[in-house]
């Protein structure tokens, strides 16, 4: 799949209450741009649409975070469980 095809989809997840989340909610306009481990700029810029998930839409995307990362996002997810804090899964599409 192209990235800049309608098909394409970057799912993400946060804390519930994170800054992210607000800001999607107030506008879901987004940049993105591909990067480094470090966050280093790897290539150009591309306008997309952020929309907050919920429900089995919400659960796939977990599900393909986790079999991305595997095992890294299981053991991170383990500590997690003793925060007990919410997460908000979103979806990023090219706009």
């Amino acid at each position: 799949m192209k990235l800049d095809s309608n098909d394409a989809r970057l799912y993400v997840y946060t804390i519930g209450v994170s800054g992210k989340v607000k800001r999607i909610r107030n506008n879901p306009l987004v940049n993105v741009a591909p990067c480094d481990m470090r966050g280093g700029l790897q290539g150009e810029w591309v306008p997309a649409r952020a929309e907050i998930l919920a429900g089995t839409e919400a659960q796939h995307g977990m599900q393909l975070l986790n079999q991305k990362y595997a095992p890294w996002k299981q053991l991170l997810d383990f500590f997690a469980m003793f925060r007990k804090r919410e997460r908000t899964v979103f979806v990023i599409r090219p706009s």
